[in-house]
């Protein structure tokens, strides 16, 4: 309904899948399927046809047109403004989506639930959380920054902030709470470091600011200009810099290991945010795309262990998502990356993540938490490794376990993406709680349309819920996506591991046509 609005508030005028994209699904990582998928279902909704179109046009290569005329009822109330927010998604279908909003009033309710399901295999003790200790260590949110002028890409700006933010969460004396694109980020942390990005064809000028975010208070700022191939040395500084101006005691030890860089060339570090801004849309050609990227990268610095670990997912997200004919052999090349990364850097985070990951898709479940309680005890302001710690325990059936994991990644990482919800609906899910797992399954929809994992598993709490038309619906939403869906082939290379949870969303299932 939101791309149908837009498209009649510019009607005749040809609206690009770039400012569609942006508008509708603002803040969600989605790729262009997405929107696809939206304008399939408009014009089977309207009996349009695509090549002989009377209400929607593709112009190639350049986005949609109404073409049919458009005529506002008298006095009607104003057309909504863009970009829309991701929470009024999805209207009509799923009265039920109101319990979206309830999401922040109930976060307080999502975790004090019993635990229902049998114990799962024997497995590693979680790592231990102390949200309370939060409250007694400094809090720091690097803001994404402002990327200026066209010569200063989006991923670079971005890649910069969050290279600073992992610099700073490599600290013991302070926690970095990872940044919300909404203005509620300031009462997430103590301190707020924001900034901007203007990059020349050989020079690179970098502001800084750090502000305290309960006064508003700018406690320092600094504008640094420099050759661009001084990149690396510049960002060692503007960390050196944060830390004195940040109320901490660190040794000289820390403050080394926080300047640490990962690679030395430029060249190298562009490839890889390029390819990592690539990667995470999850859909095949993007993942494509990045593998190329990350080769490119490698042959640069034969030493990038990020680079290894990046291709490593990239080659266990063939093998999950089904996405060619020899997924053990993607698997297989995934795990040499990452065994790679691994010689080459063993103090890299990510490299634990990406083995961590590799492990989960031949369904080792205990090597995956060894790995990811060592990325917490490198960085113990890790959000995503504390997150896919709860997905992997609900995975292995133990769904109890996952609930405090996913709520300390949630206060490390307030605007948690669809994944963090994903698994907190899964958790709910098979501890029958089949309320919240809807809740939580609805906001993971919400934040990422294309996920099918989050629509079966949101149509099997339906059907567990008596909602046999929305599961019904969520149904055919999956076969849209993915035409000749199959949920035997599909649990093939399903990280699940416990045999009884697999066996309750088949019979759940059962009738609905996948």
């Amino acid at each position: 309904m939101e791309v149908l609005v837009l498209l009649a508030a510019r009607a005749g005028e040809v609206v690009s899948r770039e400012e569609l994209l942006a508008a509708v699904w603002a803040g969600s990582v989605v790729g262009d399927d997405a929107l696809t998928q939206a304008v399939i279902k408009l014009r089977r909704a309207l009996g349009d046809d695509a090549r002989t179109p009377a209400y929607i046009e593709t112009i190639a290569k350049r986005g949609y047109r109404l073409v049919a005329p458009v005529r506002w009822a008298p006095e009607p109330p104003a057309p909504p403004e863009v970009p829309l927010t991701r929470h009024r998604r999805r209207p009509l279908r799923l009265v039920g989506l109101a319990l979206a909003a309830l999401v922040a009033a109930a976060a307080g309710l999502y975790f004090a639930r019993p635990e229902r399901a049998a114990p799962g295999p024997e497995l590693p003790p979680p790592p231990a959380v102390d949200v309370a200790a939060l409250a007694g260590l400094p809090t720091v949110t690097v803001r994404p920054f402002e990327a200026l002028g066209e010569a200063a890409p989006d991923y670079l700006a971005r890649g910069i902030a969050a290279d600073l933010a992992t610099d700073l969460a490599r600290l013991g004396a302070l926690r970095v709470i990872s940044a919300s694109q909404g203005p509620g980020v300031r009462g997430a942390a103590r301190y707020v470091v924001s900034g901007s990005v203007q990059r020349g064809p050989e020079r690179i000028r970098i502001n800084v600011w750090l502000v305290e975010a309960g006064t508003g208070r700018q406690l320092w700022s600094e504008r640094y200009e420099r050759p661009l191939r001084d990149l690396f040395a510049l960002q060692a500084e503007i960390v050196e810099r944060l830390v004195q101006a940040l109320p901490l005691q660190l040794s000289e030890a820390e403050r080394r290991r926080a300047a640490a860089r990962h690679t030395r060339n430029l060249e190298a570090y562009d490839l890889f945010l390029r390819a990592y801004a690539a990667r995470i849309t999850r859909q095949f050609e993007d993942n494509l795309q990045a593998r190329a990227l990350y080769r490119q990268a490698i042959a640069l610095d034969p030493t990038f262990a990020r680079a290894y670990a990046g291709l490593a997912m990239s080659y266990a997200d063939e093998h999950r998502y089904q996405w060619s004919g020899d997924g053990e052999g993607a698997l297989s090349q995934a795990m040499a990356l990452a065994r790679t990364a691994m010689q080459i850097d063993a103090g890299v985070r990510e490299v634990h993540y990406a083995l961590a990951y590799v492990h989960m898709q031949r369904r080792l479940p205990a090597e995956a938490i060894r790995h990811l309680k060592r990325a917490v005890e490198l960085d113990p302001s890790y959000a995503d490794a504390y997150a896919y710690l709860g997905a992997v325990y609900v995975y292995s059936g133990q769904p109890a376990k996952a609930l405090p994991l996913l709520r300390y990644g949630m206060r490390l990482n307030p605007d948690a993406g669809y994944l963090y919800y994903m698994s907190l609906g899964e958790a709910y899910f098979f501890l029958g709680e089949t309320e919240q797992a809807l809740l939580n399954l609805n906001e993971a929809l919400a934040r990422n349309p294309a996920s099918l994992e989050t629509r079966l598993f949101l149509a099997a709490a339906q059907a567990a819920a008596g909602q046999t038309e929305a599961a019904r619906w969520e149904a055919e939403e999956i076969r849209m996506l993915a035409p000749g869906f199959s949920l035997p082939d599909w649990l093939e290379t399903s990280p699940l591991t416990d045999a009884r949870q697999k066996r309750r969303v088949v019979e759940l299932l059962r009738g609905y046509g996948l």
